[in-house]
């Protein structure tokens, strides 16, 4: 009986180290492929390739992962399971070796060089650094206010989010406010719709005045934009955030009254203060980072070309500094843990990958979706950008717009390589930047805010549910805004 009982321990514990060995065998097989698969180099000209006529079957991944996301934490038999890191991951993993088998299938090796070297080392790796560095560095900012959650203090923090995620990027003004917000609600019974108005405002809609605020902006300064292009998007960025921040502060007023009496009288006496401020000019230096050391472009003002991987380098050496620098009393006074950064590396390497199927197609077949005018520039725009993540789809629509026919009564902006109709540009830019907020993966700082609110104790919507307030409150909101458009 005790042999059985010890048989049944080891197998068990067999068991329970399988995910892990898997998790292991899958990212050594990933890093072999991406070592050693053909793939056309990134300065080479690319070919143009056919369509697969079994394409739809290579989307199928992708839309995969996203059902898993949205079903596995409304299913209480894997809600527990999916809860885990390592468990997302696999899940990521098996996504990521389907695309990959469908290009292999398709397309042989080169197919899958390509793709892989196109998501990860491109994509995935800027990606997870800017996050990482950004996440990092601002969970050493230890910001205490003297708010308790009163709906004109809530508005006071959504709004200065708003004036400056322009300036330090959408995903460094989400990671540096976030937690005062939190802290704000901390007594607060309805929490939920201040996080959810947050990643409106602050993750998305206030970045649209400058290129380095969100990352399509980003991605059209590299392929010719004027840098002060984007202040012309003033009047729309009015709009869209002045009606959040009144929508927000009408629905926090409402929910405010229905909190005890004891919630509503609270009075916290503190003032302001900020600790670990070692941290600001390392958060000044990452954004000057991103700014300034693009791969393959000189640095401003010289004519020194700016070698791969030094930003990322450079935004993992800060990331480094922070940690050493930064007293550990003011990380766990923000109660910092690495769970909700390791939570979107986990998820985000299956959508990068799966994602350059849907992209293909996109670039192949997008200039035969009809699309002319700046409506439909604005809403094909946004409403793939909620999904596929909005830098790349801005890339896609991007291109499609400068291949339009000339119009002589339109305005052009002059780029490097052309020129293309100001109409539609607006149009795609504003598309993919205030869309990039109707799911939690449309823009990378959604997941982030997310899985730090949760981490915190707020008990945040499903992928639908979130998708509920977008489309009640964002989309009929983004409706007014496209009387704007030009």
């Amino acid at each position: 009986m005790e042999r059985d009982t010890h048989g049944s321990h080891q197998k068990s514990g067999l068991m329970a180290q399988l995910p892990k060995a898997v998790a292991v065998i899958g990212t050594v097989a990933l890093i072999a492929a991406l070592l050693f698969a053909p793939h056309t180099p990134s300065d080479a000209p690319k070919a143009e390739k056919a369509l697969h006529a079994l394409w739809w079957m290579g989307v199928l991944p992708f839309a995969a992962l996203l059902g898993a996301i949205a079903a596995f934490p409304l299913i209480p038999r894997v809600a527990h399971w999916w809860h885990s890191n390592l468990n997302r991951y696999l899940v990521s993993l098996a996504v990521a070796a389907l695309a990959l088998g469908y290009l292999a299938a398709t397309g042989g090796g080169a197919a899958v060089g390509d793709a892989l070297h196109h998501a990860v080392p491109d994509e995935y790796v800027p990606f997870m650094s800017l996050l990482f560095a950004l996440y990092v560095v601002a969970g050493g900012l230890h910001i205490e206010t003297p708010f308790d959650g009163k709906p004109r203090e809530n508005l006071t923090i959504l709004l200065v989010g708003a004036l400056i995620a322009s300036l330090v990027g959408t995903t460094g003004a989400a990671m540096v406010l976030i937690r005062p917000l939190l802290e704000s609600i901390r007594h607060r019974r309805y929490k939920v719709h201040s996080v959810v108005f947050f990643i409106f405002i602050v993750c998305n809609c206030g970045g649209c005045l400058l290129p380095i605020g969100d990352p399509p902006l980003f991605m059209g300064y590299l392929r010719g934009v004027p840098f002060l292009w984007t202040l012309t998007l003033w009047k729309e960025w009015l709009i869209v955030n002045g009606l959040l921040l009144i929508a927000y502060l009408a629905i926090d007023a409402f929910l405010f009254a229905k909190e005890s009496a004891a919630v509503q009288r609270e009075d916290i006496h503190r003032r302001f203060s900020l600790r670990g401020g070692v941290n600001i000019p390392l958060l000044a230096a990452a954004i000057a980072a991103v700014a300034l050391l693009v791969p393959g472009k000189a640095l401003a003002g010289t004519s020194w070309i700016v070698p791969n991987y030094l930003r990322e380098g450079v935004l993992f050496g800060l990331a480094g500094l922070s940690w050493l620098l930064t007293a550990r009393s003011v990380r766990t006074a923000n109660r910092f843990e690495f769970g909700a950064i390791l939570e979107v590396a986990a998820i985000f390497i299956g959508i990068f990958i799966s994602m350059q199927i849907p992209l293909e197609v996109l670039k192949s077949e997008g200039a035969k979706l009809g699309i002319e005018s700046p409506y439909a520039f604005y809403w094909i725009t946004g409403a793939l950008s909620s999904f596929l993540d909005n830098a790349p789809t801005y890339v896609v629509f991007f291109e499609i717009a400068k291949t339009m026919p000339f119009v002589p009564d339109e305005a052009y902006v002059a780029l490097a390589d052309g020129q293309i109709r100001g109409d539609l540009l607006t149009a795609v830019s504003l598309g993919a930047v205030f869309m990039g907020a109707n799911t939690y993966i449309g823009n990378g700082p959604n997941f982030m805010v997310k899985a730090i609110a949760e981490s915190d104790g707020v008990k945040m919507p499903s992928f639908f549910g979130y998708m509920g307030w977008s489309i009640g409150i964002l989309i009929p909101l983004l409706l007014l805004a496209q009387l704007a458009l030009p």
